[in-house]
């Protein structure tokens, strides 16, 4: 069954209202060019580093503008719109980073929240606390489509291979990473680590990204993709700007890998032996 899937990559400021107009606009684009499924970044209703200023125009899921467009966009479309993730404020005064997808009638499939937080300390200073401001998620998700068995990450949780093989083995077809990768590390890791999720677990991988300076003074990779099962890049954006990347997706092809390479059936349990002077009174570092 082929479909045609979007990427939109936005580069969202600190306005929510701004950045919803700029989400309408390039969803409309995608549905009219053919997209039966639409994703939109991670941090779509805004990027504001500033505590305070972020605080300021929180609200929640009921009351959110992000979710109440993409809600109206799938419904008048007939498509699946995926927000790749937006701030909402929940009752006990944290943040989480949640994304959302819709269905063509406009009714919330399921929603889920990062379970990675991006805590790290990079070169020339560069540092983040995600930790600090936003509650992690607990639980993945998969959604049952039409078209395919969709999984859901965000962002740093492409960098925990386990997330990825639990949705492929429990049937996920698609697994979805919408961004807002740093500079730093996109130019290392971006194309590499989505690639290598997609090969190991023989799925496709839509991932997109904020892109570009925003106002809050932080630098993102972009680089939106789409990659196909055997790891092929069929579709993909600049670093720079809005972009809505397309691509025709087969599902049959995740059979395909899987039957070439079953690494997913083939996996075996092991246990861990440390030998060495090391080994004495613990594991060796």
């Amino acid at each position: 069954m082929t479909v045609t899937i979007a990427a939109l990559q936005m580069c969202s400021g600190t306005d929510p209202v701004r950045n919803v107009e700029t989400m309408r606009r390039l969803v409309r684009e995608a549905a009219a060019k053919g997209a039966v499924y639409v994703q939109t970044p991670e941090m779509t209703g805004a990027l504001q580093r500033d505590r305070a200023g972020l605080r300021a125009i929180l609200r929640s899921e009921a009351d959110d503008l992000v979710v109440a467009a993409a809600s109206a966009l799938a419904s008048e479309f007939g498509i699946h719109v995926h927000v790749g993730s937006t701030a909402i404020a929940l009752a006990d005064g944290k943040v989480a980073n949640r994304g959302f997808l819709f269905g063509p009638d406009g009714a919330k499939i399921c929603s889920y929240d990062k379970i990675h937080m991006f805590d790290v300390d990079l070169d020339n200073g560069e540092s983040w606390r995600e930790s600090a401001v936003y509650s992690p998620g607990a639980v993945a998700r998969m959604a049952d489509l039409p078209f395919a068995k969709l999984g859901f990450a965000i962002c740093y949780d492409v960098r925990f291979p386990e997330l990825f093989k639990t949705q492929a083995q429990a049937g996920a077809e698609i697994i979805s990473v919408p961004a807002a990768f740093t500079r730093q590390t996109g130019e290392a890791h971006w194309e590499i680590l989505l690639r290598a999720r997609a090969i190991e677990n023989g799925v496709y991988m839509i991932a997109a990204a904020q892109a570009g300076v925003h106002e809050d003074g932080r630098e993102t990779f972009g680089h939106s993709i789409i990659i196909d099962p055997w790891g092929r890049v069929l579709a993909s954006a600049g670093g720079t700007g809005e972009a809505i990347v397309l691509a025709d997706i087969d599902i049959a092809a995740v059979k395909t890998a899987h039957d070439k390479i079953p690494n997913l059936r083939n996996g075996r349990a092991f246990s861990l032996d440390v030998s060495g002077p090391s080994a004495k009174g613990g594991v060796a570092a």
